[in-house]
């Protein structure tokens, strides 16, 4: 893992940043529908997390955070995410190392998801990496409004991703996915790019 500090002074995006951590500390999301049919045929859970990380890493924006080093861009990101105890009724939050290859991250997701699936605990893997971010699945709704609220000092800067129940629409299969990311780092330009990048290797997934 490598952490690359930014030289405030010098970055672009500076007044912005400062703006948006220090005058008006300010997080937003926003739903977004995505046409999820060509993932008909792949279990839609991993499918999703390991599309949103890849789409992560191709993106500075949503790897950037404020460390006890300073304000850094990480150079890759790793997922971490919840699995239902379907027995006991709640979840745990784990994570998995991706990789590049989708049946590499497959294998590791389902000896994690095996493992861990029964746990009681909130966390129950130990060791997870600080350059990872947060997916959550809520598959029992449909929803076109979602918004997580972040009690800190208003510097967590990473992303985080929420998905509902996926609803079939005009012989397509839609997913409502909720971004929430850090305006400080983040604009609305970075995430329709997010979007369009993630819905493009959606419609490309084999």
């Amino acid at each position: 893992m490598a952490f690359r500090l930014i030289d405030i002074e010098n970055w672009e995006r500076k007044e912005f940043y400062e703006h948006f951590i220090n005058q008006v500390v300010c997080t937003y999301s926003v739903v977004v529908n995505l046409d999820i049919t060509n993932l008909k045929n792949h279990r839609l859970y991993p499918a999703m997390i390991w599309l949103l990380t890849k789409t992560v890493n191709d993106m500075p924006e949503f790897r950037t955070s404020l460390t006890s080093e300073g304000l850094g861009i990480y150079d890759e990101m790793h997922p971490m995410y919840t699995v239902f105890n379907k027995e006991k009724k709640n979840f745990s939050g784990i994570w998995s190392y991706f990789s590049e290859d989708y049946d590499t991250f497959l294998k590791n997701y389902e000896i994690d998801a095996e493992k861990y699936s029964t746990s009681t605990r909130y966390a129950p893997k130990d060791g997870t990496p600080s350059n990872s971010f947060n997916i959550s699945m809520v598959p029992w709704l449909e929803f076109a409004g979602f918004n997580i609220n972040v009690f800190d000092d208003g510097h967590f800067l990473l992303p985080i991703f929420t998905m509902g129940k996926y609803f079939e629409r005009d012989g397509k299969r839609m997913l409502p996915l909720a971004i929430q990311v850090h305006h400080a780092v983040c604009d609305g330009y970075h995430v329709g790019l997010f979007v369009e990048k993630l819905q493009n290797y959606i419609d490309h997934f084999c």
